[in-house]
């Protein structure tokens, strides 16, 4: 599965009003400076010490707004 890695806050730029429920992303733990990395399908994880957690996804069309707020490529 390939990703594109990014910060809390970085992911808050990403997404769109009413895509996603910041309070549900709050209370799973992301903050500004939380390492989240988000798939092809739009599904969020969140890094915590052990695992990758998932705690939410992306609808529509992230991937162009993904690539262009990130600077990044899908590895």
């Amino acid at each position: 599965m390939e990703f594109i890695e990014l910060t809390g806050k970085t992911l808050l730029d990403v997404v769109n009003e009413g895509e996603i429920d910041f309070k549900q992303l709050h209370d799973a733990g992301v903050t500004g400076d939380s390492i989240v990395r988000i798939n092809k399908f739009g599904e969020i994880e969140l890094r915590r010490k052990t695992e990758w957690a998932l705690v939410g996804g992306l609808i529509g069309n992230f991937e162009e707004r993904l690539q262009k707020m990130t600077g990044l490529d899908w590895v």
